[in-house]
């Protein structure tokens, strides 16, 4: 018996989606949605800003560390009861931010918050690709991946909104309401788990990698404020690769491993997750250098900054549901391919925007990276989850979510290093803010940002192309050998 032969299951698979989604985009936005609250609660609090930082950082911090043994954890006791727990935590700990009055107990609360995002972004994708048919699945993980990116790239424009109107405690608060109502349904039509690992949790591999994410994380962030020269941060990315090759070694050795290396002698896995990470960086460099561009460059006020920007994710959410429901039917590598080609030409439409550069102009490049990310999320989330066992979708769907974090912050990092660094050589003095540089300055580094993003994608474009053309020179050859 499966979840695609259950009759009630097949009957409410849409509601159940929408109850994995709303979370999901919850999860996601909480990653991007502080950052435009950072300086109220750096007034209000009378906190430097520097310190406020950690409340975004030890939120992706915990979700990395801990996104791979939730992910497994799932594997083995039940991706829904996984996911119905990381329900409550994150619920709780988004009343527990709120409440919040001095900075270590909003990063305390943030770290309960982050466990339960982990856990529900660790079995989400796991959940729908155990309870949707194959006809249905690319349209299903489309849906998933569009409340993924939504949840990332609208979160200034929807914190600008609320902080207008309201406190930054409510941008926490606004989880709870949704939160419960998703509980309460959920806790009625979520099914019972099917599929268990009848195997222990790796303890050895999982604190390994949370060491290596730690480091990781402390150099890459640590670097942007310090200076990657300092030898304590070269010393924790060093550390950080040292560790992840151990790990790496350990996990081949025993029996049950946190990380399935298996999936990764998979080229189709294996590459589709290269390139959703290469993806995410190149749109975290946008998600960091836009605001700056359309409210400092071109004159916007932050209402109007964040309704342009809108264009992006607003293009995706309707163009994902279309992409995947079009790869059930035709596939899913030439879309990928179509959506990194819409990329490179969106990433380089931004590369060319000024000061005297209209906002219809600016608009269309916004849009054109919906369109993109729409043509390639969905499909791509299906080629990964499709070539997966039943029984390591927990994981699989764990190790997704993980490389879409990693490479925000790798994007986030790429971008300020190389924005810094550009308007840093052309000033001829050190430059570590965007408030301190001339327009004619932050123009030059916003050009190089938007290239080096375009490179990036065309790198996807590359290897995606050589896939679509292997595999069809194989299917042509296949009948000619038999």
């Amino acid at each position: 018996m499966t979840y695609q032969d259950d009759p009630i299951i097949q009957k409410n698979r849409w509601l159940i989606l929408i109850i994995l989604n709303l979370f999901t985009f919850m999860a996601t936005l909480d990653g991007s949605i502080v950052n435009i609250a950072l300086p109220v609660i750096s007034r209000e609090l009378r906190l430097p800003v520097a310190q406020t930082e950690w409340i975004v950082t030890a939120y992706l911090m915990t979700i990395c560390a801990a996104i791979l043994f939730f992910g497994k954890l799932g594997d083995i006791v039940g991706k829904i009861k996984v996911f119905r727990t990381g329900m409550m935590i994150f619920t709780v700990g988004s009343l527990l931010c709120g409440l919040s009055d001095s900075l270590p107990a909003i990063v305390a609360s943030r770290l309960v918050q982050a466990l339960g995002a982990s856990m529900t972004m660790a079995n989400s994708q796991g959940i729908v690709t155990d309870i949707f048919p194959g006809s249905e699945r690319g349209k299903a993980l489309g849906l998933t991946g569009t409340f993924v990116s939504l949840g990332i790239i609208a979160g200034p424009s929807l914190g600008g909104l609320i902080l207008s109107g309201l406190g930054w405690e409510y941008i926490f608060w606004v989880n709870v309401p949704v939160g419960l109502v998703a509980l309460a349904i959920g806790w009625r039509k979520l099914p019972v788990d099917l599929s268990k690992l009848k195997v222990r949790i790796d303890a050895a591999g999982s604190a390994m990698f949370t060491v290596f994410i730690l480091l990781l994380f402390a150099g890459l962030l640590l670097g942007q404020q310090f200076g990657y020269a300092q030898p304590w941060i070269i010393a924790s990315l060093a550390a950080s690769a040292v560790v992840l090759v151990s790990f790496i070694h350990f996990e081949k050795k025993i029996a049950a491993p946190l990380l399935q290396l298996s999936l990764f002698r998979n080229p189709l896995f294996s590459l589709s997750i290269l390139c959703g990470f290469l993806v995410f960086v190149s749109n975290s460099c946008f998600n960091i250098i836009a605001p700056f561009y359309v409210q400092d460059i071109l004159g916007l006020t932050p209402s109007q900054a964040g309704l342009l920007m809108m264009l992006f994710p607003i293009v995706m959410v309707v163009v994902a549901p279309l992409s995947g429901a079009l790869s059930d039917k035709i596939g899913s590598e030439l879309l990928t391919f179509i959506g990194l080609l819409v990329l490179i030409a969106a990433q380089s439409g931004m590369a060319t925007l000024g000061p005297d550069s209209s906002i219809a102009l600016a608009g269309t490049w916004m849009a054109l990276l919906g369109l993109g990310s729409g043509l390639f999320q969905s499909p791509n989330n299906s080629l990964i989850m499709s070539k997966v066992p039943k029984t390591q979708l927990g994981i699989a769907g764990s190790i997704n979510a993980l490389i879409r974090n990693i490479g925000m912050v790798a994007g986030i990092t790429l971008a300020t290093t190389t924005l810094f660094g550009v308007m840093s050589a052309k000033a001829g003095v050190r430059i570590k803010d965007f408030g301190s540089a001339s327009p004619d300055l932050f123009i030059a580094g916003m050009h190089v940002v938007f290239l080096t993003a375009s490179a990036i994608c065309l790198t996807g474009a590359l290897l995606t192309g050589w896939r679509l053309w292997s595999t069809r020179r194989n299917a042509h050859t296949k009948p000619q050998n038999a």
